[in-house]
Formats: structure tokens, sequence, C-alpha cells
């Protein structure tokens, strides 16, 4: 094998054996196969099989996966289509001659660094989080020994006219860890709104909110602030439902500049709140879980909110659908089921797809209905006349952005700009959101009067924050579109409380144009309508989640774009993490 000192996938220095077939068919990446060397070299292991397996429970986290299952590992790990790699054709050891090689190595000794179980090979550090997250959550699975039982009772009654929410709110009083878990729209935050008025009522003092992301906090806070001055409570409850403050997870826990994986609180210093809320939890991993459960007070409540149906944290774990999995943790999970955003064809769509019922999927979508279009498309992609109901949709709501942003009408732009967006399962390639950018691009100059997208700042663009930005309270994910100002000035101008706030351009870190974004992106998002782009039926990305999370960011209309086999793929295949803590919770 002739070694490419230029190819950054490449192990450089590591030219045969099994590490490099398995680097050279992209299955293993160059900081996986330097890991297993390293890890090697610490204390003697050469077996080539232990090797591999060494590097492929370093690879698994980057996937999301908690650890590496050698008994499933050849049929189960996907790597791009677009490489033309057969995975089952690379010489993979026989599974028990290579369980046994790997149990008897020391690398999984007392002192070594990974841990096997059965055929689950974990990193040490992911095995312990996982052994601790458990043990917390399990121990955090008790009832609250002081309940005012009068002032419940009414609270429930004054709070909730839906049953199920009310029975959230019951449970959130009653137990020291519960979980309200349901698809969007399903009233999940009002739901938090409520048990927080609850929680003032019965005399818990200090509550924080917290998300994974900015984003996801922002929201949170400006929903639970809307929804906190028409409680049917007491101005203190109210005042302080309307008072909470919420921020990101590593902001709660203390962001330390010497680590990237440890806290100001943890178990040695634990958190001063009596309630911890946090809201999309589908979104935390399993390092970040481990973090936040052993940093909360015991005795004190912790309320997890989130769809355990969408897409998980980018990082390794699932935690939730885990917890509500859990036959030992049932008494604290309440599922809310009905929807209150959106109905029709859309609700039905999102559920079929949950259910994993692909042909149920194709029957809405070859239905005719108003709020569901397919554009099928074959594998080498549509035809210029088969898109154009993306198209007209496209073109219509930029003009609509364009117009209200020449006219400095910063309110009327956003609105616009959340009336369309086009999701993509990649970033790049020729299904990923990049390109698609390009094609919309060029679809508004030939549709739209006197659209050029030659400046930086054109009048009408649209805007993605792509990092965090506390100063300006604009996050990772915030959308937002150039105005003009009078006198040939613009304005950026973003949503904040349901009010438009302006910065000049130069104030603005890392932005980008979104005229597409992936569906990752969207996440905590709705929008009026929604096209959906599917890739090619063998992309790893293509699964159950990711499609239910992109039909679900739609209110009003779906329009799915693929072929029958990609959605196909996409319904009956789930992300399907490897993770052991359902069993030992």
């Amino acid at each position: 094998m002739t070694e490419d000192l230029f190819d950054w996938q490449r192990a450089v220095g590591v030219s045969d054996g099994l590490l490099a077939e398995f680097n050279a068919a992209g299955v293993l990446g160059t900081s996986d196969v330097h890991a297993a060397l390293r890890f090697g070299a610490l204390v003697g292991e050469e077996s080539e099989s232990v090797l591999l397996a060494a590097a492929l429970a370093v690879r698994a986290p980057r996937f999301g996966h908690v650890f590496a299952d050698l008994s499933s590992v050849v049929s189960t790990i996907t790597v791009e289509p677009e490489s033309g790699v057969d995975v089952a054709g690379l010489p993979w050891p026989a599974a028990d001659a290579w369980i046994a090689a790997v149990g008897a190595s020391p690398l999984v000794a007392e002192e070594g660094p990974l841990r096997l179980v059965d055929s689950a090979l974990y990193l040490e550090r992911y095995w312990v989080q996982e052994g601790e997250l458990a043990a917390d959550l399990r121990a955090r699975n008790a009832a609250v020994p002081s309940i005012d039982e009068a002032a419940l009772a009414d609270g429930l009654a004054r709070l909730f006219t839906d049953p199920v929410q009310a029975r959230a709110g019951e449970v959130a009083v009653r137990r020291q860890l519960s979980v309200v878990a349901g698809g969007p729209g399903t009233g999940k935050t009002t739901t938090v709104a409520r048990i927080a008025a609850l929680l003032f009522e019965q005399g818990a003092g200090l509550i924080a909110l917290a998300a994974p992301t900015g984003k996801a906090a922002a929201r949170l806070e400006e929903a639970v602030h809307e929804e906190a001055a028409g409680l049917d409570a007491s101005a203190e409850a109210r005042a302080a439902v309307g008072g909470l403050r919420a921020q990101t997870l590593h902001r709660l826990l203390g962001w330390r500049p010497d680590s990237r994986s440890r806290f100001r609180h943890g178990r040695g210093n634990r958190l001063p709140h009596d309630v911890v809320i946090v809201d999309e939890t589908s979104m935390v991993s399993l390092s970040m879980m481990a973090s936040l459960v052993a940093a909360v007070r015991p005795g004190s409540r912790l309320v997890l909110v989130g769809d355990p149906g969408q897409l998980t944290s980018v990082e390794a774990g699932a935690v939730l659908g885990d917890i509500v999995a859990s036959s030992v943790l049932a008494d604290g999970v309440v599922v809310l089921e009905r929807v209150h955003r959106f109905a029709g064809g859309i609700a039905e769509l999102a559920t079929a797809v949950a259910a994993g019922d692909d042909d149920a999927v194709l029957d809405l979508l070859l239905a005719g209905l108003e709020d569901v279009v397919w554009v099928e498309v074959d594998a080498a992609g549509a035809a210029a006349d088969e898109l154009d109901e993306v198209r007209a949709i496209a073109v219509a709501s930029a003009a609509d952005v364009v117009t209200s942003a020449r006219e400095g009408d910063a309110g009327g732009a956003l609105a616009a700009l959340e009336s369309f967006r086009l999701l993509c399962a990649h970033r790049r390639g020729p299904h990923g959101a990049m390109t698609w950018m390009w094609e919309l691009e060029r679809w508004l100059a030939e549709g739209v009067p006197g659209f050029d997208p030659g400046a930086e700042w054109y009048v009408g663009r649209p805007l993605l924050v792509t990092e965090n930005d506390y100063g300006l309270k604009l996050y990772n994910g915030d959308t937002g579109v150039v105005i003009a100002v009078g006198d040939d000035r613009v304005e950026a101008a973003f949503e904040r409380g349901g009010e438009p706030v302006r910065f000049a351009p130069t104030r603005l870190g890392a932005v980008d144009t979104v005229y597409a974004m992936t569906i990752h992106k969207s996440q905590g998002s709705q929008f009026g309508t929604v096209a959906v782009v599917l890739p090619d039926a063998g992309s790893a990305m293509l699964t159950r989640e990711l499609l239910y999370t992109a039909v679900t960011r739609a209110r009003e209309r779906v329009v799915l774009v693929g072929d029958e086999a990609a959605v196909r793929a996409a319904v009956g295949r789930s992300a399907g993490r490897a993770s052991g803590l359902a069993q030992r919770l």
C-alpha cells in the first residue's frame, strides 16, 4: 500500500495490517488508529485483532455510541456509500475468538484503558460515567418526602385543563426525578411553566431552567415568560415564573477554562437549586447528563423535558430514550401525546414515521394531501420541472423577505423568513445544505427583481448564527435578516421575545447565509413550510429520527424531496445507538 502523506484521513506510519486496511477503507479515522497504537504501546499489546477492537472502541463515541459491540459491529458499522467500500468484505476477525482475545488482553485489565462487558467494549471513561449515571438516577427515583397536598390539589385544578399535562405537573411535584416527554406541539413548554408555578406554591426557593444549547435556552426562557403572564396563579407565583432565567447546561454547571469535561459544580460542590428543569433533553449526551445528575443536591427535584423520538446528542449516548424506556423509572415518566401545534397530514406523517411504518408513510405521501407533498426523484436527482413546487415556495418566501427588508420592516422580514426553510441531512455533497443554498440563490437571482447576492451584507440576506455570542444574546442556530435602514446603511435584525432587535453587521461574529440548513441545526425551530431533501438510501445519516425531526419542524406544510428507496430506508432505520444505560438502570 502506497502511503499518501497528504491524505489527512490516512494514518501516517501505518502501512500494513488490520489497522491500515480498515483505515484505508474509511472505517477507522487517524485518531482511532493512533489511539489504539498508543494503548497497545502502554501495555505491550501487539495483537492486530485486539488493536482493531481498541480502535473501534475509540471510534464509537464519535458516532454517538457508548461502546463498540464486537458481536455485531460487522453488520452495524457504516461508511458513506460514495466510498464504494464493502464493509462486510473487510477481514473482520471471527466474533467469538475476537471477544476472547480482547478479554485476555491487558488492555481490559483492572487498570487498563478499556472495559469489556460480554461483547460490549467501552472506553473506561464511558463505562464509569454510565455506571455512575445509572446509580444516581436510581437513587433519585424516589418520592419527595413532604408535600402540601391541599396546595397541590388546588394548583392542579387552577393551572391545568389537559389531564395528561396535569399528571406531569403532579409527578414533578411528588418525585425527585420526573420526565415530561412528548413530540413537538404537545405542550411541553406550557407544562414547564405550570410546573414551575406549582413548585413555587410548594415553597421551592431556587429554580434553574437549562438547555443543552444557547438557542434552546433562549427559546425556553421566552416561552416560559410568555406563558407566565396568563397563569391562573398568585401575583407572586406569576412574577416568580416570569423572572426565571434559562441558561446552557455548561453555564449552569460552571464552565471551566482549564477543562472541557469538568465543571465547578459536581458531586463535591452541588448546585444550590431546589429544582433543576432541563429542556431539549434528547440532545444531552451521556457525559453531560452524568455531570448534571451528580451536581444536583440529594432531595432536590430534577425535571427532564424532551422528545425521545428526535435526533439525539451529537456526542455519545441516547440518555432520554434510555430513561423513558426504563421500567425502573416508569413512575416518574409522563408522555404527552395530544398535538396542539399541527394536525392533519403532518401529524399523521409524523406518527407513521415514529412508528417505523414505511407503507403508511408512502400511502400518505401518495394521498394528494394539501399539507404533505412528495417530490419523487430518482437517484440521479430531479429534473428542473419536478422541483417547481420547491422553487415556487422558496422564491415566494425570499421575495417577501427581500421586500420587507428593503422597506426596513424587520418584523415583516423575520416573519417571512420563518415561513419557509429547506432542510438537508448533510451539510456538504450533492444533497447537502451548501449545494442547495447555491441552487436557491440562483433561483432567486432569476425570480426576484433586483436580487444580487454579490455584496456580503446585501439587503434581504438571511443569516444563521454559528457560534454563541453572549454579549449580543445571539446563539448558535439563531436566524436573522439584513435590512435597509436608509442612507445606504444596513442592520442585521433578529427576533427576541417576539420583537426584532437590531445590530450593526460589523458587531456580528460567526454567521452564514441560511437559505438551506441541516436538520440537526433546525432542532428547536418551527417554520410554516418545510422542504426536506433526502440523501441516497445508503447514507449513514438517513434515519427514522432524522426524518421525524425534519417533518415535525413544519407547522403548515411538508414537501419531501427524495426517491422511494430513501423514504423506506429512513423510516426503517433507527439511529440505534449502542448504550448500556437502560440495562444498567
